[in-house]
């Protein structure tokens, strides 16, 4: 099927569009932005289907003899049909979040920007539109964190946030480089033929610029600090866009990380240890919004997983089924703080109770999570431990103690919503009064929970070679039988012993509810370190150059002053003789000048005189 020529240029360009103009719209849009952003969705969706049907690739001159463009391959179908679904859900919760005196043409605005941004990330064919597209991305989500500009935490957040990411991005910078020297080229397909050390140089820079983007370690506190944002920002950016943009370009160019002979490795082993440290960060939270952001550094790095072991469609199916939990989750909690205006799990005692539709998709997507079986991450997780246990016996342990630690921290969410409320808890929530959770607040929760569900079927061998052709991956093997039966019944018993301890106080260590103390270790060693030096530098520019170019100065002046005093005057002198001189000798020529006719006979006889002497002299 020829594909309309509109389709890839259209699919990000609606949203990014549209959404510049009311992002700069001021309050001009304020009225209608909620609306024309979920119009814009809808019709997102509509483009990503039919893009995703008719697989277009088109190409245009970058630069004099480099050629850039986008392609819709499989793994690239699936991505832009699941980035539009979640942000047409995402920004139908969120008209109902934002209120009407908030600035909603702004919010709206760089909600599509940022949608529009991650869309031309996944279909770029080259690392130059990549990397556009991922700096747009990045400045979207700087503005979306620190929307709420007014409160100085909030901007701070924003901020760290944003410097963190954009120090993971200068790999994409050295890649880019790299890829142009090596091959004259920036196109994806072909990266693991470079030769080396280029080919190195190119999968470093990868691999650091997709931890940076999806928070693995030890970059992974800046996600804590992306919680400052609204909760449709959160959902969003968690979910499908931003967060998984690092391992969507890691299971992109899962054959340039298997040609180096290391960067795999590194991976992988990267991957499972997020998973098991933030695993164990997301159980010690009593912030729910905090906990659900653990857990995607947790559950992302699954995917990362799957890139470095070759496991490219169980890491796709993971991304799909937790972009849909995810957002389910957070969608969920974001409802529950606009109503009861509380995010801590102890004071969210009965919320699932009294939001009961709430309550019921926040439990599928946390049972979901937890790895249950039959839901969509069970299967999704197993498929990409399938893999690993066939390469790695150390990998897989600590993958699947990583995939234990899920369905306690999914199962502590969900007990905690769902745990009747004590008298000291109604209290507090009385007094602080509470709200209707909306009609558009609700619409999209009942069909994530759905997906949730649903994508389970992907266990099914048949379903999931048919996944494994549409995604375009190698030959890998699908979930294992006796791998799902352990997980599961693994999951099953730790949520059992959940559920049984749900009462239990147990004080967790403080560096995991810090995030491992990262913020802080990176603040000692990289931040402090940094800013004494560029003062050092300062101090060395203001004192040192300041001061040899003062002196420079200075010398000039000095020379200057001292040539004239010395040579200046006698320089005026020799002017003033030399004028003197002409104007005596003018006074003197002047006297012969008498007018009288005699004088001038006389003045010629006497020159007559002289000459005749001084020929008599000469002969």
């Amino acid at each position: 099927m020829s594909a309309p020529l509109f389709l890839l240029p259209g699919l990000p360009g609606l949203p990014g569009v549209v959404g510049a103009l009311m992002a700069v719209g001021g309050r001009g849009t304020q009225r209608f932005a909620p609306t024309v952003a979920v119009m814009v969705a809808t019709a997102t969706l509509v483009l990503a289907v039919l893009t995703a049907v008719t697989r277009p690739t088109t190409s245009v001159p970058l630069f004099a003899g480099l050629r850039s463009g986008a392609r819709v391959d499989g793994l690239s179908a699936v991505m832009v049909v699941t980035v539009s679904a979640v942000a047409l859900a995402v920004l139908v919760f969120a008209t109902g979040e934002m209120r009407a005196e908030e600035s909603c043409g702004r919010f709206f605005g760089l909600m599509l920007l940022f949608t529009g941004a991650m869309l031309v990330t996944v279909t770029a064919a080259d690392l130059a539109i990549l990397l556009m597209a991922w700096e747009v991305m990045g400045a979207m989500s700087y503005a979306l964190i620190g929307f709420w500009w007014r409160a100085p935490d909030r901007v701070r957040s924003a901020d760290i946030a944003f410097v963190t990411t954009r120090a993971g991005d200068l790999g994409l910078y050295l890649s880019t480089g790299a890829a142009l020297a090596a091959t004259g080229s920036v196109g994806l397909a072909g990266l693991g033929e470079s030769a080396r050390p280029w080919r190195d140089i190119i999968a470093a820079g990868i691999v650091l610029a997709a931890l940076g983007k999806s928070a693995q370690l030890p970059f992974s506190f800046w996600l804590s600090r992306a919680m400052a944002g609204p909760s449709a920002v959160s959902a969003l950016l968690h979910s499908a866009t931003m967060v998984a943009a690092g391992a969507y370009l890691l299971l992109r160019t899962q054959p340039l990380l298997t040609a180096t002979g290391w960067a795999a490795t590194l991976v992988a082993w990267a991957g499972a240890l997020t998973a098991l440290a933030l695993g164990a960060v997301a159980v010690a939270q009593r912030d729910l919004k905090q906990l659900l952001a653990a857990s995607t550094c947790a559950q992302i790095a699954f995917m990362v997983l799957g890139a470095g072991v070759a496991a490219v469609a169980g890491g796709t199916a993971q991304l799909v089924a937790h972009a849909a939990v995810k957002s389910l989750l957070f969608l969920g909690a974001g409802a529950w703080l606009a109503a009861l205006g509380t995010k801590d799990m102890g004071e969210l005692h009965g919320a699932a109770r009294e939001y009961p539709l709430v309550g019921i998709t926040f439990a599928v997507g946390g049972l979901a999570l937890a790895g249950l079986p039959p839901l969509s991450l069970w299967v999704s997780k197993d498929a990409v431990l399938t893999v690993a246990a066939d390469q790695s016996t150390p990998l897989y342990l600590v993958s699947l103690a990583a995939a234990l630690l899920a369905a306690a921290y999914a199962m502590k969410a969900v007990i905690a919503v769902w745990l009747p409320a004590d008298a000291e808890t109604r209290r507090d929530t009385e007094r602080r009064g509470t709200r209707r959770v909306g009609l558009p607040e609700r619409v999209p929760l009942p069909a994530l929970a759905l997906v949730a569900v649903l994508f389970g079927v992907a266990g099914i061998p048949a379903v999931f070679d048919g996944w494994r052709r549409l995604v375009g991956a190698p030959a890998e093997p699908g979930p294992a039988f006796a791998e799902l039966l352990l997980s599961g019944a693994l999951a099953v018993a730790v949520a059992l012993v959940a559920l049984a301890a749900r009462r239990a106080r147990v004080a967790a260590p403080g560096f995991l509810r810090e995030w491992l103390f990262l913020e802080r270790g990176v603040i000692a060693v990289v931040w402090r370190p940094l800013v004494a030096l560029a003062r050092a530098l300062a101090r060395f520019d203001d004192r040192v150059i300041d001061g040899f170019v003062g002196g420079v100065s200075r010398t000039g002046m000095g020379l200057a002053a001292l040539m004239r005093r010395t040579f200046e005057k006698g320089v005026d002198d020799v002017v003033r003789g030399v004028a003197t001189g002409a104007a005596r000798l003018g006074a003197l020529a002047r006297r012969p000048q008498t007018g009288q006719v005699h004088t001038y006979f006389a003045q010629a006889a006497v020159a007559l005189l002289v000459l005749a002497v001084v020929v008599a002299l000469v002969v």
